[in-house]
């Protein structure tokens, strides 16, 4: 039998997966909001679950699902989003669960189910979690169904590219030894709370994440990402630095996101970065590949207080000086990234904006700055480094830190109090 007949009669069983993770009956299947939601929605989320239940055409659960996401998208989309009710997200996830469904009866192309996968990442993205992660489990079994693209083939040609793209001049700083961060090899708890923690001094460490499946078996690299979360929808920002006037979000594939804006950059709108918190919870086996570092047991909240970001971009993406409130473990996994670092005490000379939204981000370009309108950031003492893979930085709570990545970049940051 041909591959092709092989991936026919996979698509022809995807139904049957999927009715596997719904509940097994209407009766089970429950939806409860509260008087927050029009009656009206209410109506056609109940509609829809007797169609998903039911004998009906895919295509009439298709259009009411759609009219359920185009409602609660509105509802989404007015006011900021610290204001949405967290009603209406759910409402969006039931929307994404019941389209997803519609997409996967009868015989779903491979085109179909990628756009099932996209609208579960739609719904993980912007909804809120619904029966026990349904979504999560749907899209787990949606991703084994897409065709995996030739990763040996696909493999060779980022490599060249990459190689294309090592002969573009990067200008790594020289380091002054004075202004050097210190390192430490894999210090006891006690001796990085007493010297680094309480007296809130940055300081590199080494050896402590070596053990890390991203370094070994699962070695992360632009094919490993393809093939792990390639066929993904993902936030990725546009723009050199997010204080450019330009600067925008757009959802993209990971593919798209490699493929436009670290393999060919030209093809992009800019400098695109994949920067968020939610990719490990998207793509589990990611997260699967890290672990929080010990050192974090030092803090004051419980581990699942803990933020894990991942940033990932291409050579020369640039994060402004700015502060965050909590302390940060940045972890380079692939590439190289310069680093500099002020301490709050030089706060007045960094010259933060004014405004609230960007009032923890300086008004200088830290390697290009203009004296003239900043003439104190001259005398702002500071501390740098290029930090290497396995390498992890501590960043104390509100210290200023300037990062410009010298190669194509995957971090992780664990923020923590």
């Amino acid at each position: 039998f041909s591959s092709s007949f092989f991936e026919e009669y996979k698509m022809a069983y995807l139904w049957s997966e999927i009715k596997t993770a719904l509940p097994p009956s209407k009766v089970e299947f429950v939806q409860q909001f509260n008087e927050k939601i029009d009656p009206s929605i209410i109506a056609m989320l109940q509609q829809a679950k007797e169609l998903l239940y039911g004998q009906a055409m895919a295509s009439q659960l298709l259009q009411i699902s759609q009219i359920i996401l185009d409602f609660s998208w509105e509802k989404l989309n007015t006011g900021t989003w610290k204001d949405v009710d967290k009603e209406w997200r759910r409402v969006y996830s039931y929307g994404c669960l019941f389209k997803t469904a519609a997409l996967c009866q009868s015989k779903p192309t491979e085109e179909t189910v990628q756009e099932a996968i996209k609208t579960c990442d739609m719904g993980l993205l912007m909804g809120a979690v619904i029966m026990d992660n349904l979504l999560q489990k749907l899209v787990g079994i949606l991703q084994n169904r897409v065709k995996k693209r030739r990763l040996h083939n696909t493999d060779q040609n980022d490599t060249h590219c990459l190689k294309k793209l090592k002969t573009e001049l990067i200008s790594v700083p020289e380091i002054n030894p004075a202004l050097v961060l210190p390192r430490l090899h894999c210090p006891a708890l006690e001796r990085f709370r007493t010297d680094y923690l309480i007296p809130q001094k940055p300081v590199i460490l080494e050896g402590i994440i070596n053990h890390w499946s991203a370094f070994k078996d699962h070695q992360w690299s632009l094919g490993y990402l393809r093939q792990v979360a390639g066929c993904r929808t993902v936030p990725v920002e546009i723009g050199s630095r997010y204080t450019d006037d330009e600067w925008s979000q757009i959802l993209l594939t990971v593919n798209e996101f490699i493929d436009n804006y670290i393999l060919q950059p030209e093809r992009g709108n800019g400098i695109g970065y994949l920067a968020q918190h939610q990719l490990f919870d998207q793509v589990p086996e990611l997260k699967q590949d890290i672990s929080i570092p010990d050192y974090c047991c030092l803090g004051e909240g419980d581990e699942d207080d803990i933020t894990i970001n991942a940033w990932i971009g291409p050579v020369g993406t640039v994060s402004p000086l700015h502060q965050d409130p909590l302390q940060n473990f940045l972890a380079q996994v692939v590439g190289r990234k310069y680093i500099r670092l002020y301490s709050p005490e030089d706060t007045d000379k960094v010259y933060p904006h004014q405004s609230g939204l960007l009032h923890n981000t300086s008004q200088v370009e830290v390697e290009n700055p203009d004296l003239e309108h900043f003439p104190n950031f001259a005398k702002a003492p500071f501390q740098e480094c290029v930090l290497h893979p396995g390498e992890v930085l501590f960043i104390p709570a509100k210290y200023w830190h300037y990062v410009r990545s010298l190669d194509v970049s995957f971090s992780v940051s664990f923020w923590w109090s």
